[in-house]
């Protein structure tokens, strides 16, 4: 009995918690992988995350968390109707507000490329132990967010590079209880083969609405 409650608390770290609560979802509706729901679930998951690392990446966890809330606000709306990011993005669009610097359009387009920056983050912490958590970190930002920040948001992250803590302590603190290394890394590969469908769909659906290449305002 001990044994089984010392396994069952074993790794409740926040990417356990991820995996668990995505795979709640698609279990009671595998039809949701490219959603509104699964968006706004992975986006608050990923607050979590962006917390271990602490307050040096406060844009970004600001603008996720503005982001978040301007999306739930519509979805509560009516959840069966933006139940759908396309519905989303064809409402705008037929009002012609997608561009406003406060549209949803625009939230979803920046939630997901900070999913984009967090899998490309992830993939680099397992796939390159010699990396350090800065050079991580940076790769990962170079390849997704900078192509479309202006001079302000990169400057910001450039400052928030230098105050990156060591990469020791933001492993210990993403670990769960019982956890050591090799269970993290096949918790995160296990999270991101769980992301990917919706990585590629939600990227799908801004390109067939020629909303994936806006850019800060």
């Amino acid at each position: 009995m001990k044994r089984r409650r010392e396994e069952m608390e074993k790794g409740r770290s926040e990417i356990r918690s991820a995996m668990e609560e995505l795979s709640e979802l698609f279990l009671v509706k595998p039809e949701e992988k490219a959603s509104t729901l699964a968006l706004l679930t992975v986006s608050k998951q990923l607050l979590h995350v962006l917390d271990k690392i602490g307050p040096i990446l406060l844009v970004l966890r600001q603008d996720i968390q503005q982001n978040v809330e301007r999306v739930e606000e519509l979805h509560a709306r009516d959840p069966s109707v933006y139940s759908s990011l396309t519905a989303i993005l064809t409402k705008e669009k037929c009002e012609g507000t997608t561009k406003k610097s406060d549209s949803c359009s625009r939230a979803v387009v920046w939630l997901i490329r900070s999913i984009n920056f967090t899998v490309a983050f992830l993939e680099r912490l397992v796939k390159d132990p010699e990396l350090n958590l800065a050079e991580a970190v940076e790769e990962a930002y170079k390849s997704t967010l900078k192509p479309w920040h202006g001079w302000i948001a990169s400057a910001a992250y450039k400052v928030a590079l230098k105050l990156i803590p060591e990469k020791d302590i933001f492993i210990s603190l993403l670990m769960g209880k019982g956890q050591d290394f090799e269970d993290l890394a096949g918790d995160i590969k296990n999270l991101l083969t769980m992301l990917q469908p919706l990585v590629d769909e939600t990227n799908a659906i801004l390109r067939k609405n020629t909303v994936d290449k806006l850019k800060s305002p």
